[in-house]
C-alpha cells in the first residue's frame, strides 16, 4: 500500500475492502478482529482510518481479543487517540455481550463430570478480571449446573469469602453441590495457603448442611488448578 493510498477513508476503498460491505457480502468470519473493531468504533482519526487504528489497538494488545478486554475505558481513551468515551464503551459492551454468550451456551448444556467442565463455566467470568473474585456454581443431583454467581470482589492478589452467603445461597435454591472458583489475576496457578485454608473451610460448610462440594478451582491466564484433581478436597 502507497503512502497515497494510506490516505483513502473507509468509503474510497474498493468494496471487498470495506468492513462493512465485507461482512455483509462474505459473512462475519471473514473479517479479521480489527476490522470487526472497526466497526464498533466506526470513525477512526484525523491520520488513521477506522480500520488502521483497530489494527494498532489490536497490534499493541499482541493480537489478542483477550488482552484488550483487560482494558479499561480509560486506558482506551488515554492510549489511543480517537477513541472517545462512547466508542470505548461500545468496545466495552460488545466484549461483555461476547463473554456472556460463551457463559450461556456453557450454562445451558453444563454437567459437571470433570474439573475442565468448571473451567468453561467459570472461566469467561474470571479470564479478564485485574482483581480476585469467588464464585460459585450451584448443581443439582445430576451434577446440572442451576446457577453461577459471584459472591465477592476483592483487590488484585486476595479477596474474602463469604462462606455464610455461599451455604444461604445453597439452601434457598435447593442445590445439591456447589463448585467454587476464584482467579489469580498475576497468573500464579499454584494456590496460597489462605486457598487451601479458604478451601477447608468451604467444605466443612458443605459437610455441615449436608451439601457436597465438588471442587474448588483456580483460574489464572488460560489455566487452571483443581483442589479435587489434585486429591485436596
Amino acid at each position: 500500500m502507497t503512502t497515497d493510498d494510506k490516505r483513502l477513508t473507509i468509503r474510497e476503498w474498493s468494496e471487498d475492502d470495506r468492513p462493512r460491505e465485507k461482512m455483509a457480502h462474505k459473512g462475519a468470519n471473514s473479517l479479521s478482529d480489527a476490522e470487526l473493531l472497526a466497526i464498533l468504533i466506526g470513525s477512526g482519526n484525523r491520520d488513521e482510518s477506522a480500520v488502521e487504528l483497530s489494527r494498532r489497538i489490536m497490534r499493541e494488545c499482541g493480537d489478542n481479543i483477550n488482552e484488550l478486554a483487560r482494558l479499561s475505558i480509560s486506558d482506551l481513551c488515554k492510549r489511543f487517540k480517537g477513541i472517545g468515551e462512547a466508542k470505548a464503551i461500545t468496545i466495552m459492551a460488545a466484549l461483555e455481550l461476547g463473554k456472556r454468550r460463551k457463559t450461556s451456551d456453557v450454562l445451558q448444556r453444563k454437567k459437571i463430570t470433570r474439573s475442565e467442565d468448571l473451567f468453561e463455566l467459570f472461566e469467561p467470568n474470571l479470564q479478564d478480571l485485574l482483581h480476585e473474585e469467588f464464585w460459585v456454581a450451584l448443581l443439582d443431583g445430576a451434577n446440572k449446573v442451576m446457577e453461577s454467581r459471584r459472591i465477592t470482589k476483592g483487590s488484585q492478589n486476595q479477596t474474602v469469602v463469604d462462606l455464610p452467603a455461599i451455604l444461604r445461597l445453597a439452601l434457598e435454591k435447593s442445590a445439591m453441590g456447589v463448585a467454587v472458583a476464584h482467579n489469580h489475576p498475576s497468573g500464579q496457578l499454584h494456590p496460597s495457603d489462605e486457598d487451601v485454608k479458604i478451601t477447608r473451610r468451604v467444605k466443612e460448610g458443605c459437610d455441615a448442611i449436608g451439601i457436597r462440594l465438588l471442587d474448588h478451582i483456580i483460574v489464572a491466564q488460560g489455566r487452571f488448578y483443581s483442589f479435587a484433581d489434585e486429591g485436596r478436597i
